[in-house]
Formats: structure tokens, C-alpha cells, sequence
């Protein structure tokens, strides 16, 4: 099976593209076999429409919080929803989420999906310091433009399938919350535990953790820990998470049964850490 994991950016460029991690997944081994950067929204939906078989990883969010939704009188599927966003142009979207947040109390301004409050990640509503409403904007509505299985979100029988990953939560599974990014300079507490990431990356813990084991060639685990922004081995955590879904796959890829699908859900075997 072709499983892949995607760092996503909502400006690709050369110098910040989409990262996609390519590799096989197959009884129980994942290999990462390379690292594509895409520097445009065009590359991307050509990616999109890869055809074939495959799985992949992706780190935006999908959908928005429930009461966002709820209180905006949005429709009660994802695809209508999406529609509604896909409406409006970047700004618009933008101008909408200030103006709801202007009018809630000091606070309570960004609201958090049900996965977000499990994995700990970020509202899909923030604009700034990891603006992931942009990401929403620009990623969930080009998925709403295939035909793409959007689990749990929009399930079809395609046999490509897309799901929502958050490379920070096998990270902190496997080396806790140490910071492993850098942020313009250069650190060597940092670069040590990208080291110990990359390496916890192909442990017997991760084993232990996803049910699977995961093979980096020497080079590419190389470029991983010299990495300064950390988007490779980000890409191949969300290729890890799409891997372990696809395991559980005739178990609804391993997310709830209940799970709102206008807010979608993170693929991980824990879903969050206290």
C-alpha cells in the first residue's frame, strides 16, 4: 500500500514548500523511501489526483469546532460546510473568523474540536502563531474538490483515502515535549532532539506505540535530523499516523464512531496525552 505524510503550509514556496513523505506500507512495515517538496498549490492538487491506491497523511485540519458551525448556521454535512467556506475567498474567511471572535468573551475567542481537546492541538480557528485556519482554508477545500475518501469527514469507496494527521502527538509520544523545531536560530538543544526523534522514529517504543515498524534510509535520516525546520521528520510522523489508520482500517480507521464528521478527526492509536 502507497502511504504518505504530508507537513502542510498555507504559502507554499521553495523555501517553505508542502513536504510529502513518500513510502510502502506492507504486513506491518512502513519505509520511507523519499521526501518530495511541493512549492505550489497547483503540485499539490496534482498530487492529489495521483491515481492508484494509496493512503495519506495530512497535517491541517479538516473541519471547524461543532458550535463555530452551529452558531454560523452552517449545513449538517461536511461537504456543505465546505462549500460554504470555498464560497468565500481567504480574506473572507479570515474577516468572518475575527468578527465571530470579536463578539466572545476574553477567553474563549478560539474554540477547539472535540480531537483538538484529546490531542492537544490547536483551535482550527487561530490566525496567527501557527495560523491553522489558513491551512484549513486552503487544504480541507481542495479536498472537498476530489473524490477523495475523506475519513471520517466524507467516506466513499475510493481506494485513496486522506486522513487527518498531527505529527506533534507521536512526537511527544516519543521523546515528551522537548522542542525540536527551530525557530530562525540555530540550536543545539534542538538538533539533539531532532536526533532522538528521528531515531526514536525507527525504535522498538514506536513499535510498541503505532503496532508497526518503520525503516529511513541513512541519508534520509540524516537530512531528518539536519533539518532546522523540522518538516521532514514531520511528514514522516503523518505518514506513520496514515499507516497505523490504514492498519485499522476495518475499524473506522481507528477513529470514533460517534466522531463528528463536520470536524473530522486526528488518526492515533492514543489520540492524546493528559
Amino acid at each position: 500500500m502507497r502511504c504518505y505524510g504530508l507537513d502542510f503550509t498555507s504559502a507554499p514556496t521553495a523555501a517553505k514548500p508542502i513536504t510529502l513523505a513518500v513510502g510502502w506500507f506492507a504486513e506491518g512495515l512502513l519505509r520511507i523511501e523519499n521526501v518530495l517538496r511541493v512549492t505550489t498549490f497547483e503540485r499539490f492538487e496534482r498530487c492529489l489526483a495521483e491515481p492508484g491506491e494509496w493512503i495519506a497523511g495530512m497535517d491541517f485540519p479538516f473541519g471547524q469546532p461543532q458550535q463555530l458551525i452551529e452558531d454560523l448556521s452552517w449545513p449538517d454535512s461536511w461537504s456543505e460546510c465546505l462549500d460554504q467556506v470555498a464560497a468565500m475567498t481567504r480574506r473572507e474567511w479570515e474577516d468572518l473568523l475575527l468578527l465571530y471572535k470579536a463578539a466572545r468573551p476574553k477567553g474563549q475567542k478560539e474554540l477547539f474540536r472535540a480531537t483538538d481537546r484529546v490531542a492537544g492541538s490547536q483551535s482550527p480557528m487561530k490566525l496567527v502563531r501557527a495560523p491553522v485556519a489558513r491551512m484549513f482554508y486552503e487544504g480541507a477545500t481542495r479536498l472537498r474538490r476530489t473524490t477523495l475518501s475523506v475519513q471520517p469527514c466524507r467516506p466513499t469507496s475510493e481506494r485513496r483515502i486522506v486522513i487527518e494527521a498531527y505529527p506533534a502527538l507521536p512526537a511527544r509520544r516519543l521523546i515528551g515535549r522537548r522542542s525540536y523545531k527551530e525557530d530562525g536560530k540555530r540550536s543545539q538543544t534542538r538538533h539533539d532532539a531532532r536526533r532522538d526523534l528521528v531515531a526514536a522514529l525507527t525504535s522498538e517504543r514506536l513499535a510498541q506505540l503505532y503496532g508497526l515498524r518503520v525503516e529511513v534510509g541513512p541519508f534520509l535520516a540524516e537530512e531528518m535530523v539536519k533539518d532546522p525546520s523540522a518538516d521532514l521528520v514531520d511528514a514522516a510522523l503523518s505518514a506513520v499516523q496514515a499507516a497505523w489508520a490504514h492498519s485499522r482500517r476495518e475499524a473506522n480507521f481507528g477513529m470514533p464512531p460517534d466522531c463528528d464528521p463536520r470536524e473530522g478527526w486526528i488518526a492515533d492509536p492514543a489520540g492524546g496525552l493528559p
